[in-house]
C-alpha cells in the first residue's frame, strides 16, 4: 500500500504531502481545485510520459516521491529473493480487511513476481519498504529513482505496474474499442503471457515471410540485381583498399606538394644546430658543448649545480638526435612528380568509392562484405528458399499451436467473466442486463490452422474444446473442432474479440460503442476493473471520476463496490457524488488556496464535522442547516451498512464468487 506520497512543485502544488491509510479513500472539491493534478503526479511517479510544463513557474524541478510496503507483495520474507539484506516486513497502518497477504505475492503477465523484477535492476527492499521517486527538471530532462538508485523510466514503470492501477477519466474510451478487448479478455484469463509468446513467433513469421518474399522476386530483377553487386564487389576488390590508407595518403601529399619548402625549413633547421652556414656563426650544439666544458669545470669545484649539470646534458644529447633527424629527412625528402601523380590519382579513386559506397574505408569495405554475403544469397536463392520455406511452414505450426490453446482459455474464459460482469452490473443497478463476449474467427487457406499440432513442449497441454462464445447469435462462425480448418492471425492470435452488451431484457446483443450510455460505461468499466483487479492482484487502485455519468441512485451502488474493492486493495477515488465520499474511509478535500500571491492547490483531511459539511456541500450546493441533516443522514447510514458489512464477514464479490 502506498504510505506517503510527496508533492514538490508540480504544476500548481509548491508541496503536499499525503500518509494514506488503508481502505477506500475519497477526495473532492470544486472542479479545477487540483484533484486531477494529484492523479497526474501519481501518474508521473509511475513512469508516465511528462514534460517540462508540469514544473511550478519560478521553479527549477518537480519531484514526486511515494513510500510504499511491499512486505507482502514479496512473499513470507518481505525482501527481495536472494538479496544480501533481509529485514522484517513493515506492517500497514491499518492493515486491509483480508489482507492484500491474502492474494498470492503479485505477479506479472510473463510471470515474474515483483521481488524478481526488482532483483533483476539491482533494487534490495529492506523492512518491506520501497521508495520511488521522479524528478522533472525544467529542461524537461526526467530522472527516476527507486530506493535512492537512479533508474531507468522503464524500470521505473515495470516496478510500478505491480504496485498501482490507474483508471482515469479517458478509461471509458478504452472499453469502447473492440480492438482492445482481447487484451482485457486476456488479463482476466491469465493469458498474457501467452498471447506475448505468439506476438513473438507472428513477429518473426513476418521477417521470415518477408525475405522469403524478396528472394521470389521477378528473375529479370534478380538477375540486374546480381549484376549490380558482382560489378560493386569487383570494383571494391580492385581498389585493394587497407584501413587507414586515406590518413597516409593525405600526409603523404602534403609533403610531396610541399616538398621544396620542407627541404628548406629542414636545412634551416639544421644549420642553426651545427653551425652549417656561410658566415660560421657557431650553432646551438656548439654552444650547449660549450656550456657543458664550462659546467662541469664548476661542478668540480661545487656540486650543488649536479642536478642542473644532468639537464644540460640530456638538452645535448637531445639536440644531437634533432640534428640527425633532421639531417635524415633532408635525404628523403625530395621532389617527385611521378609519385605525386600516382597519389593524387589513388585519392580520386577513393573520393568516387567514398561518394558510392560510404563515407571512410571501412564503410566501403563494409559495403562490400554485405554485397556479397547479398550476392551468395542470391546466387544461392533456391536452396535458401527452401530453408525459408521450410522456417515459415515450422512458425506456422508452432503459432497455430499456441493460437489454438489461447483461444481455448479465452473460450473458457469468456463464459466465466460474462457470468462475473453479469452479476457485477446487477449489483451496479443495471439488473436483467446480459454481457457476452464474441470470439469470432476469419477462415482463411493461408492462415494456420489449429489442429493435431505437436504440443509436447507445451508447459500446459491443449484443453479439450467446449461450446464457443459465438456471435449475437449464439453461432461462433469456425468451430474450434475443425481440425482442417485455417485461421488468419495476427499478432494477436486467430481470436477477434468484442464485448456486447443487452442492458435491457428482450434486447439482442449489440456492440457496447452502440448501446451503452455514459453513465452506463462508467459501471460497465467499474464492473470490469472489479474483477481484473481481483484476478492480479495489483494493491492499490486509482479512479478518477469513476461517478462520471450516473445518477445519485447508482452512485450510492458504486460507492458500495468501491468500498468493498477497499477491504483487499488500497482504493483512492476522485468524486464529485456524495453517496460515494459517505462511504469513504478517509475524506480528503482538495482546494486551492493563495499564499505571498501565489496559487497552489492544497489537499486536507477531513475531520468528523468538516466532512459533513463538504458532504452538505456536495448534495446542496450550500452550507444549509438541512443539507447538513442530510450529509449526517447519508454518513450515518454508510457507517451502519459498512458496520453489517464487516459482521457479516462479506467480502468483496469477486473474492465471494472465488
Amino acid at each position: 500500500m502506498l504510505h506517503e506520497l510527496t508533492i514538490t512543485n508540480f504544476a500548481i502544488i509548491e508541496r503536499l504531502r499525503l500518509t494514506p491509510e488503508a481502505g477506500f479513500l475519497v477526495f473532492t472539491g470544486e472542479t479545477g481545485a487540483g484533484k486531477s493534478i494529484i492523479l497526474d503526479a501519481i501518474s508521473a511517479l509511475v513512469g508516465e510520459r511528462v514534460g517540462a510544463d508540469v514544473v511550478r513557474t519560478g521553479s527549477d524541478r518537480a519531484i514526486v516521491e511515494g513510500v510504499f510496503d511491499v512486505a507482502a507483495l514479496l512473499g513470507p520474507a518481505g525482501v527481495v529473493a536472494d538479496s544480501p539484506t533481509s529485514g522484517a516486513a513493515l506492517p500497514a497502518k491499518r492493515p486491509m480487511e483480508g489482507g492484500v497477504g491474502a492474494l498470492d505475492v503479485v505477479e506479472a503477465a510473463d510471470g515474474e513476481t515483483l521481488g524478481e523484477a526488482l532483483a533483476a535492476a539491482g533494487i534490495v527492499v529492506e523492512d518491506g519498504q520501497l521508495i520511488l521517486a521522479r524528478e522533472i527538471a525544467r529542461t524537461g530532462r526526467s530522472v527516476a529513482r527507486v530506493n535512492g538508485r537512479a533508474v531507468p523510466v522503464a524500470t521505473l514503470q515495470r516496478i510500478a505496474s505491480y504496485l498501482i492501477d490507474i483508471h482515469g477519466q479517458s478509461a471509458h474510451l478504452t472499453l469502447l474499442r473492440p480492438e482492445r478487448h482481447v487484451y482485457y479478455l486476456d488479463r482476466y484469463a491469465n493469458t498474457d503471457d501467452l498471447r506475448e509468446q505468439v506476438t513473438q513467433l507472428v513477429g518473426e513469421w513476418r521477417g521470415v515471410r518477408r525475405d522469403y518474399e524478396r528472394l521470389r522476386r521477378d528473375e529479370r530483377e534478380i538477375e540486374r540485381r546480381i549484376e549490380l553487386l558482382r560489378y560493386q564487389v569487383n570494383e571494391i576488390a580492385a581498389a585493394r583498399l587497407q584501413p587507414g590508407e586515406l590518413d597516409d595518403l593525405d600526409r603523404e601529399r602534403r609533403r610531396l606538394a610541399n616538398a621544396e619548402r620542407l627541404g628548406e625549413l629542414s636545412i634551416a633547421s639544421y644549420a642553426a644546430l651545427t653551425g652549417a652556414d656561410a658566415d660560421d656563426t657557431p650553432g646551438a650544439l656548439a654552444l650547449l658543448a660549450s656550456a657543458r666544458r664550462s659546467l662541469g669545470d664548476l661542478l668540480r669545484l661545487d656540486e650543488s649545480l649536479r642536478e642542473q649539470g644532468e639537464t644540460l646534458d640530456q638538452a645535448l644529447y637531445l639536440a644531437e638526435d634533432v640534428a640527425s633527424a633532421l639531417r635524415g629527412y633532408q635525404d628523403e625528402i625530395a621532389a617527385d612528380p611521378q609519385r605525386q601523380a600516382e597519389v593524387e590519382e589513388r585519392l580520386d579513386l577513393l573520393a568516387r568509392l567514398r561518394r558510392k559506397y560510404g563515407a571512410t574505408i571501412e564503410d566501403i569495405l563494409a559495403f562490400a562484405d554485405e554485397a556479397e554475403r547479398e550476392l551468395d544469397e542470391l546466387a544461392h536463392r533456391d536452396e535458401r528458399a527452401a530453408d525459408l520455406r521450410q522456417r515459415e511452414v515450422a512458425l506456422r505450426q508452432r503459432i497455430g499451436a499456441l493460437a489454438g490453446l489461447l483461444s481455448a482459455r479465452r473460450q473458457a474464459a469468456s463464459e466465466t467473466l460474462a457470468a462475473a460482469m453479469e452479476r457485477e452490473l446487477d449489483e451496479l443497478n443495471m439488473r436483467k442486463a446480459r454481457f457476452q463476449t464474441r470470439i469470432g474467427r476469419q477462415p482463411d487457406p493461408d492462415g494456420v490452422a489449429i489442429g493435431p499440432n505437436d504440443l509436447r513442449d507445451l508447459k500446459t497441454p491443449l484443453p479439450p474444446a467446449g461450446k464457443p462464445t459465438g456471435a449475437a447469435d449464439g453461432k461462433n462462425p469456425a468451430s474450434v473442432d475443425d481440425p482442417t480448418a485455417t485461421y488468419a492471425f495476427t499478432a494477436t492470435g486467430i481470436d477477434q474479440v468484442e464485448f456486447l452488451i443487452a442492458p435491457n431484457p428482450g434486447e439482442p446483443f449489440k456492440p457496447l460503442a452502440r448501446i451503452a450510455s455514459g453513465g452506463e460505461t462508467s459501471r460497465l468499466m467499474l464492473a470490469l476493473k472489479t474483477i481484473l483487479s481481483n484476478a492480479d492482484a495489483t494493491p492499490i487502485l486509482i479512479f478518477d471520476e469513476i461517478d462520471a455519468g450516473i445518477s445519485g441512485r447508482s452512485g450510492q451502488v458504486v460507492g458500495e463496490k468501491l468500498w468493498s474493492l477497499g477491504r483487499t486493495h488500497q482504493v483512492l477515488c476522485v468524486t464529485h457524488l456524495a453517496q460515494i465520499a459517505a462511504l469513504g474511509d478517509e475524506h480528503y478535500h482538495v482546494a486551492k488556496a493563495i499564499h505571498d500571491n501565489r496559487t497552489t492547490t492544497e489537499a486536507r483531511l477531513l475531520t468528523p464535522p468538516e466532512r459533513i459539511e463538504e458532504i452538505g456541500q456536495l448534495l446542496g450546493g450550500a452550507t444549509t442547516r438541512a443539507a447538513a441533516a442530510n450529509a449526517a443522514e447519508l454518513l450515518e447510514r454508510a457507517a451502519e451498512w459498512k458496520a453489517e458489512q464487516r459482521a457479516a464477514g462479506a467480502a468483496p464479490a469477486a473474492a465471494r464468487r472465488a
